[in-house]
């Protein structure tokens, strides 16, 4: 209760620099918070590309009924496909008509219809890399009723790599914000123990143990931490609506991801404050 006490009472003896090192570490998180913000919908956009992975078999024109029938059930069995649906020969010609506008009197004055009847296959979510996508590929090619396959091979590998690429510098960018929040709300905490460096010199000296010194400034520094992660998150928000209504289109940050953001406002407040405070304690020492 004493170091709580005190960690309260340090932001109403020092309001200025409490809302200083508070605006610190808000601007820093909101750095973090803004490339969040880039990153979720970098990953919906990758996603929704995804989702339009399918593979199209194309059957021959001897095929019987009961044939299809069987391939359609056995593919659907796999454990990486979602659905499987067949596509006639009258089917795929009226999507070509209402998909491809200018071949529609091309496909409107034919005697016979040349276009196969297909089956198409879609694939669950975390199954469209590129293994997964040849493996079902390859087993709808051996059906002797399976005529070709196509799936958009470089296609696939190119939305993969640029999965793989946007993975790794999400990773990278993230930990460099990271560093510089921690060190940003290093710098604003240490500026808040030099400000109280008489008070501590003096509880060394009547004995104060460095536990019952650090405590309050750890608090201080969780508090100050969630204050700027608080901050933060407002101002994302902000930029959020701001893109959303004279940009374009973005979706809002999951919750679990707000939570995680005032969350590592804290820990970085406190472990900021931690090191700040030990240091000098150090030198106290020395």
């Amino acid at each position: 209760m004493y170091a709580l006490r005190e960690a309260l009472a340090a932001f109403r003896r020092a309001p200025l620099l409490t809302g200083l090192s508070a605006a610190m570490v808000g601007l820093a998180l909101f750095v973090v918070g803004l490339f969040a913000l880039a990153a979720y919908n970098l990953q919906l956009a990758l996603e929704s590309v995804e989702e339009r992975v399918e593979i199209v078999a194309y059957l021959r024109e001897e095929a019987r009924t009961d044939e299809i029938a069987l391939a359609e059930q056995e593919l659907s069995s796999l454990p990486e496909v979602e659905s499987v649906e067949i596509v006639t020969k009258d089917e795929a010609l009226e999507i070509a008509r209402r998909e491809l506008p200018e071949f529609r009197e091309v496909f409107t004055d034919l005697d016979v219809n040349p276009l196969p009847a297909s089956i198409e296959i879609r694939l669950k979510a975390g199954h469209r890399d590129p293994s997964s996508v040849d493996h079902v590929a390859r087993q709808a090619g051996q059906y002797p009723i399976v005529e070709d396959v196509r799936f958009g091979r470089e296609w696939v590998d190119k939305v993969f790599t640029i999965r793989r690429m946007a993975a790794i510098t999400t990773a990278v960018m993230g930990i460099a914000f990271a560093l510089v929040a921690l060190l940003i709300i290093g710098t604003a905490v240490r500026m808040a123990v030099f400000a109280r460096r008489d008070e501590i010199r003096i509880m060394r000296l009547v004995g104060a143990r460095d536990r019952f010194i650090r405590l309050p400034f750890l608090l201080e520094g969780a508090l100050t931490g969630f204050a700027g992660g608080v901050l933060a998150i407002a101002l994302t928000w902000l930029t959020y609506r701001a893109v959303f209504h004279w940009v374009f289109s973005i979706e809002w940050i999951p919750l679990s991801w707000v939570g995680a953001g005032l969350l590592a406002g804290v820990l970085f407040g406190t472990f900021a404050s931690s090191l700040a405070v030990r240091r000098y304690l150090r030198e106290v020492g020395e």
